[in-house]
């Protein structure tokens, strides 16, 4: 799984639960450039990926990473319960769903369960 944020506090805490939870972060990016890199790097099978970054935000992101690793799947990250740029994304891109930060302690995991069951 590769952890999508820019702001390291919440790259820490997502990557603290998975940890707990025995799910393996095989890297980390701070914003869309660097997790494009990561993406070509490492291959991974999930991307956890926050909507609003700079220098190109998660939409943009997707579309990346959607483009040169159709297979990996893409999980939105959200400050809000549900934003019409989620509920786009998640339709045009094929993404996998989205998960309010405020809520990362209880839907994280099982969301992940479900979608990592499904392969």
């Amino acid at each position: 799984m590769l952890v999508v944020d820019d702001h390291s506090i919440a790259r820490n805490t997502v990557r603290e639960l998975l940890k707990t939870h025995a799910l393996p972060v095989c890297g980390e990016a701070e914003h869309g450039r660097q997790a494009v890199d990561q993406v070509k790097a490492l291959d991974p099978d999930l991307v956890l990926l926050d909507i609003n970054m700079p220098e190109m935000n998660g939409i943009q992101t997707a579309f990346e990473i959607r483009r040169i690793a159709p297979s990996t799947k893409i999980l939105f990250l959200t400050v809000q319960e549900c934003t019409p740029e989620a509920e786009t994304a998640v339709r045009l891109l094929g993404a996998h769903g989205f998960v309010s930060k405020s809520c990362v302690g209880t839907d994280l995991i099982p969301k992940l369960k479900l979608l990592l069951d499904r392969e």
